[in-house]
């Protein structure tokens, strides 16, 4: 999947998923405007509640819903979601925000800055310049519960995964693989390159909603020192650290 091709297919495409879901497509390109109105549609279904459907996931272009065929036909899925998407462009649209997420650089906390910055040809400094310097949007959630696949990443930024996966990541490790980046939001294994780390929980089963942000608000990482870090990790711990935020603005 591209970033910005020349000539791409935006249509809206209704396919079988299986025997039990089925995806919109609108489109192959990584797009704000695609994501737009995968985000619309996937409010329009949420909101009907609709009968039968068990599960509706968003993705970068595309939004899969699973259903019951006891419950409903396939064709019946389908002429639903054609039906929404006709009628998401009338909903009001949900208001978004930006989140500041402090995050402390390299070193124990970002182990492959070095890393990206050799492949970038730039100083450890200037990677954590062009990073924080920037507002991601997030296209979607994934991967892990909370993991926000974010996009804008500077260019010069982008750095192949490890060859070799990590077994254990620690919760809230920053990383790039390829054009993107993310924030892993419990320990984990992977494979992204890791450049820093955020004491912010951005994942916790015992809040409601248990992730404070939504695919379609956007991040802005702010670097901190290892005294930050810990100051605010303990505010966390004791549940009096909120992340700024901002509404978005268009």
């Amino acid at each position: 999947m591209s970033a910005a091709p020349e000539n791409h297919t935006t249509e809206l495409r209704i396919l079988p998923f299986g025997d039990a879901a089925v995806t919109a497509e609108f489109g192959d390109v990584i797009s704000a405007e695609l994501n737009d109105r995968v985000q619309a549609l996937y409010a329009g279904l949420e909101a009907r509640k609709i009968r039968g459907i068990s599960e509706i996931v968003p993705t970068y272009r595309s939004v899969t819903v699973q259903y019951d065929p006891l419950v409903l036909s396939y064709r019946k899925v389908a002429r639903i979601i054609k039906k929404t998407a006709e009628n998401a462009g009338d909903r009001k649209k949900a208001e978004r925000f930006v989140y500041e997420i402090p995050v402390c650089y390299g070193d124990a906390y970002g182990p492959d800055l070095s890393v990206v910055a050799e492949h970038a040809g730039l100083t450890e400094e200037e990677v954590v310049k062009r990073h924080s310097e920037r507002t991601y949007r997030i296209y979607m959630l994934g991967f892990l519960p909370g993991f926000p696949y974010l996009g804008g990443l500077d260019e010069s930024l982008q750095t192949p995964r490890l060859q070799t996966p990590r077994l254990k990541i620690p919760a809230g490790s920053v990383g790039i693989a390829g054009m993107q980046t993310g924030i892993y939001p419990m320990e984990s294994p992977g494979g992204w390159q890791l450049i820093g780390r955020t004491p912010v929980p951005v994942y916790d089963p015992e809040k409601t909603p248990p992730v404070f942000y939504r695919a379609g608000d956007h991040l802005k990482f702010v670097p901190v020192t290892e005294a930050e870090f810990e100051r605010i990790a303990a505010l966390c711990g004791r549940g009096e650290y909120i992340c700024h935020r901002e509404p978005l603005r268009s």
